[in-house]
This record gives structure tokens, sequence and C-alpha cells, in this order.
């Protein structure tokens, strides 16, 4: 069953009768075709022209979709040979980051990502892409490999946060953080990231330090969430979508001002009406980002310092 968003309920509507009509028609004794077709060009347009003027409240909706493809769907349909890691060598393994070692178009990478699952049981596994101390541990195990090999790493940002819990603060979420943050910077090797869904403060920052960072064009990226920074704001969580309004935390504003690089087209209706489509433009634009990074014959640690300190000077 297909999950509408609230400012879908007209769409739903549509395609339910369209759905109904075709049912109908299945058995042969009436023809619905003419008012099928009519009923589909309706929804096109209403498709259209919801998706051509979405708020920033509403982007956080397309963003957070349950059926909007996350980072395993990335990682089986770009990278070959993906061998995971597990473990911080610490504590634990944490589910919520995905990382190891893959080909990607023929060429060796490290990839990494939050991953929120697809149903209740695989969400609750991998705690809904909130990652504790131990994942960002892990994450820096393997960045800190990629760098001794020289091997360029991949990221895709999909959270809404660190994981908040008091287990994960006496483990060390804050230095976990800042150390998995410093790691990224560090790399000696070209780094791309790719916010695929909602990048979420320090919990997305903590893998997004790159040296290209790209946004799917419904994607959200802030410092805290709307409904926190309406709490804090207001002490009405209710209110999140004035916050979000105010935040600019879309794909569009963030490119303004220059705190990432480019935007990645999605399908007409955001990237869950088609995923296979939105995940090969994301592996074509990590592809050229690549290959621009491996000539330029840059000082990637040096490069990306400058391209962070950058941020805001010129507003």
């Amino acid at each position: 069953m297909f999950n509408y968003l609230d400012f879908e309920k007209q769409l739903a509507d549509i395609e339910a009768k369209i759905a109904e009509l075709r049912k109908l028609s299945a058995d042969g004794s009436v023809d619905f075709a003419d008012e099928i077709a009519r009923l589909e060009k309706r929804s096109q347009d209403l498709l259209r022209d919801l998706y051509k003027a979405l708020t920033p409240w509403q982007k956080a909706q397309v963003a957070r979709h349950p059926d909007r493809p996350h980072c395993l769907d990335y990682v089986r349909t770009l990278f070959t040979d993906f061998t995971p890691l597990a473990g911080d060598r610490s504590f634990g393994d944490d589910h919520a980051i995905i990382g190891g070692f893959a080909r990607f178009r023929g060429e060796p990478v490290a990839i990494l990502g939050q991953e929120k699952g697809a149903d209740t049981k695989s969400r609750l596994k991998h705690n809904f892409g909130m990652a504790r101390p131990e994942g960002y541990r892990k994450a820096v195990r393997i960045m800190e490999l990629a760098d001794r090999f020289k091997v360029p790493v991949v990221t895709l940002v999909d959270t809404a946060g660190a994981y908040p819990g008091i287990n994960a603060e006496e483990r060390g979420q804050a230095e976990a953080i800042a150390r998995s943050t410093a790691a990224c910077l560090n790399l000696r090797s070209p780094s791309v990231s790719v916010v695929i869904g909602e990048g979420g403060s320090g919990g997305a920052i903590a893998i997004a330090t790159a040296n290209r960072v790209y946004m799917l064009e419904h994607s959200i990226y802030s410092v805290i969430s709307p409904e926190g920074a309406a709490s804090i704001l207001w002490h009405d969580s209710t209110r999140a979508k004035d916050a979000a309004t105010n935040m600019k935390i879309t794909a569009q504003d963030l490119l303004d001002m220059k705190v990432i690089d480019g935007i990645i087209p999605e399908p007409l209706g955001g990237a869950h009406r088609a995923p296979e489509t939105v995940i090969n433009a994301t592996g074509d634009r990590i592809a050229s980002a690549l290959a621009e990074l491996r000539q330029s014959n840059a000082d990637y640690r040096e490069q990306r310092r400058e391209k962070f300190l950058a941020i805001g000077r010129n507003l």
C-alpha cells in the first residue's frame, strides 16, 4: 500500500479512483479506459503542481517518507563486492551506521551511511538511523583504514540525529561525534557525501564533512529538527512548520548559502516514486565528483578545511 503525505490527500483520492476503475475493468465487461486516462492526466497535473511549490515543512515530510530509498538500497544498487565491517573494537557494533569497503564502478571505495530501516523490525534493528557512540567509532575505524590505503570515502547521510539516550551519553556520544568529524577532516583521500533524506545536527555532520557535499532535491539538512527548534523557541512542538520555514533547511536554501555543492534532482513526486532513477542519478553525481577531485591534484585536507571555514563568510 502506497503511503501518502497529508498534503497529498486529494492526489490519494484520485489515485484510489483510478485503482478502483482498473479493478472494475479487469473482467472486461465495462471499458473505463477514457475515464482512467482522464484521471491519470489529472493526477499527473496535480502531482506537478504540488511538487513545484513545496514548503520547507512539506519537504521535511518528503525527506522522511517511509518509502524513500535508504542507505542499503543505494549500497545494493551502486556498489559491488561490498564487505561490511562491524564493531568499534571498544564496546560493540551499532547497526545504525552501515560501513565497509566496496567497488564503485570498478574502483575501490570506503562506504559509510546511516540506515533507518524499511519496516518495523529493521527500524528497531537500526535504531531508526540514530547512531550511538560505537557507531561513530566504527565510522572512525573505517575512515582511518581508508586513509591508510588512500581509498576515497563515500558517505550517505540519513538521520534525524545522533541517539540522545542516557546510555549513549554515558559512553561518550559528544566525544565520538567530534572524533568522527575530525576523522572526516583529516582524510588524505577524497571524500563525497550525499544527504539522501534527513541530515540532522551533529549526527549528520559526523560523517558529512566531505570535499563535496550534495543533497537530494527534497532532502533536508539542519542543526536541529523543526520540532526541536519549535520546542525551544516557542515551547510548542506543533509549530514545527514555522520553524522549518525560518531555519533554511532545504537543499535550495543551503545551496544559496554555499553550505552544499549541488542538488541532485528527484523524480516528480519524490524519490520514493522512482527509487532506481534517483539512486542512479546519485551514482552519476558521486562518480563525477570523485573524477573531478582526482583530476584536481588538490591537497584534500586543505581543500576540505578551506571549504568549511568559508561557510558563512560571504553571505
